[in-house]
This record gives C-alpha cells, sequence and structure tokens, in this order.
C-alpha cells in the first residue's frame, strides 16, 4: 500500500509562487510515475503535471512554462514549482502515483487547497 501527503497549498496574489510537495511512502518503484491533478469549484479534476523514471517530464497546456515538476527519488517526494500564478490556478491541488504496470493512477492524496487573488 502507497500513501501520499501533500503539502505546501495556502494563499497567494496573482504573480505569486507556491511550491507543493507530496511524500509518498509504502513500496515504491523508480519506474512508477508521480502527478500532480488539480480539481476548481464545480470542474472536473484536470492532470497538471507528470514525471517518470524513463520518460520526460509532461505538462498541460496552460500550465507550461509557469509550473515545473520535479521528483526526488532519495527522499520519495515530488515538486510542483508554481510561479506566475493565475486566479484561474485556483484549485485543489492533488498528488499521485502510477505503477509503471497500470494505465491509470493508482493512489492519489488527500489534496492541498491553493488559491490564487486578482
Amino acid at each position: 500500500q502507497v500513501q501520499l501527503v501533500e503539502s505546501g497549498g495556502g494563499l497567494v496574489q496573482a504573480g505569486g509562487s507556491l511550491r507543493l510537495s507530496c511524500v509518498a511512502s509504502g513500496r515504491i518503484s523508480v519506474a512508477d510515475a508521480m502527478a500532480w491533478h488539480r480539481q476548481a469549484p464545480g470542474q472536473d479534476r484536470e492532470w497538471v503535471a507528470s514525471t517518470a523514471h524513463v520518460h520526460a517530464t509532461k505538462y498541460a497546456d496552460s500550465v507550461k512554462g509557469r509550473f515545473t515538476i520535479s521528483r526526488d527519488y532519495t527522499k520519495n517526494t515530488v515538486y510542483l514549482q508554481m510561479n506566475n500564478l493565475k486566479p484561474d490556478d485556483t484549485a485543489v491541488y492533488y498528488c499521485a502515483l502510477k505503477r509503471h504496470y497500470s494505465s491509470s493512477y493508482d493512489y492519489w492524496g488527500q489534496g492541498t487547497q491553493v488559491t490564487v487573488s486578482s
């Protein structure tokens, strides 16, 4: 079993920055992919960015150039550096892990709220 715990959310003004962290515990392989998703009020959850051992990092078009995903394998932690935040980035951000043999994300964190004021 895997547990994911996010932190780092908060309230920030437009143009500001935040860094989210997600610590994973349990049996994790370096081949497993980790990702960030987000869900704004009244909207479906959407994928934001992901990183895997073999494949390059990937980003949704809406955050490309502003967000950076990184992973510290020694700490089983994935980060999301968010710069130049916009009010449209307001959402609950979720960390997720996908086994290297899975086609969908297997584990999810509880989420951390990010609110960007205009």
